[in-house]
């Protein structure tokens, strides 16, 4: 077996511990981290996700990302979650080449679906392979939190609802706190929003979070708005295919001396610290960001995978790409650090 090298200074080689067979075409893989890797693969946040670097006859590799169903409060190692797609070449790969003792490239853990908090109830929405990234806030929410989480989750029928054994264990556990909605397909029909939206009426003080295939998530955002679920208490991941090489280091350019001269200045909060940075108006902020030695959160460096967005709390940008964020999201002031430029002198943001 060729040992596999980093290709970039940001990931890390991991040794699949086990493979879990969750459902006929689902397979659950868990990871040993070694104690060279960063904290980031122990401490990540629930709802995160990996990128995984896939071998191709083709291209010679594709980036996948896989959420997390894993938590860090409850699991020992992270556990990515894969259902096989018909004609996802990335899924089939993992569930037919990764067993115990296999390698694998990965970067860092990222993704921004994840609460900020648990103090407050929670009403988790999932269909199909979407359970994994809202199984890890439900282990994380239950683990922290007090409040009460509703838990829904659509499926075509028994045989394909993933963590069945464990969500059965959970809610045993949890039986004044956990509500577990099973929506079958075959029994019940496609949800409707119209139906959706009477299961979800009860629940408008909940944070809503949400992952699935896209006819179901528009059901849902159509469901949620017509029960009065405010905007800002909305929260969906949403998946998008990398073109380019997330695992290749990138080669900034030196800042000219005139671009220097007219650089905004920006104060960045990241992981409760304040930085001040010069912001050259060629740059995007995450480059500034690790011109400084800050461990920036990103990934695909496209706009296409969200793992940069923060939030503008003052000061004005343009972005080259808004791929991974719909316009209600850029009216909260979210940004994409890897797309923004400053149109203002100043600026504030917050990761």
């Amino acid at each position: 077996m060729t040992e596999l090298t980093p290709h970039s200074s940001r990931s890390v080689i991991l040794t699949v511990a086990e493979i879990v067979d969750e459902t006929s075409d689902a397979r659950s893989v868990v990871f040993e981290v070694p104690e060279t890797a960063p904290d980031r693969f122990t401490d990540y946040r629930p709802g995160q996700f990996l990128t995984l670097r896939i071998p191709s006859d083709q291209t010679g590799s594709v980036a996948r990302c896989y959420s997390l169903a894993s938590s860090p409060d409850t699991d020992d190692r992270p556990k990515v979650t894969v259902k096989r797609t018909a004609d996802g070449y990335g899924s089939n790969w993992v569930c037919d080449n990764l067993a115990a003792g296999s390698t694998i490239e990965v970067l860092p853990p990222s993704g921004v679906f994840t609460p900020k908090d648990y103090d407050t109830p929670l009403l988790l929405i999932a269909a199909g392979s979407g359970v994994t990234p809202v199984m890890s806030i439900l282990k994380a929410a239950l683990h922290r939190g007090s409040d009460p989480v509703i838990f829904f989750y659509a499926n075509r029928s028994a045989d394909d609802v993933i963590f069945a054994s464990e969500l059965r264990d959970l809610q045993q556990a949890h039986a004044d706190r956990l509500t577990v909605i099973h929506w079958l397909e075959n029994l019940q029909g496609l949800p409707t929003f119209q139906a959706l939206a009477t299961l979800f009426r009860p629940f408008t003080a909940h944070a809503a979070y949400m992952c699935g295939p896209g006819p179901f998530m528009d059901a849902v955002h159509k469901a949620l708005a017509d029960a009065g679920f405010p905007h800002h208490n909305v929260h969906t991941e949403v998946y998008n295919s990398l073109t380019g090489d997330p695992f290749a280091d990138v080669e900034r350019e030196e800042v000219s001396a005139e671009d220097a001269a007219d650089a905004a200045t920006v104060e960045v909060e990241l992981d409760g610290e304040t930085h001040t940075l010069s912001w050259p108006r060629k740059r995007s902020l995450v480059d500034i960001m690790l011109d400084a030695g800050l461990d920036a959160p990103y990934s695909c460096q496209e706009g296409e995978c969200g793992s940069c967005a923060c939030t503008l709390t003052d000061g004005t940008v343009e972005m080259d790409n808004t791929g991974a964020l719909d316009p209600e999201d850029i009216a909260d002031g979210y940004i994409l650090g890897c797309q923004a430029h400053p149109t203002s002198d100043s600026l504030k943001i917050e990761f």
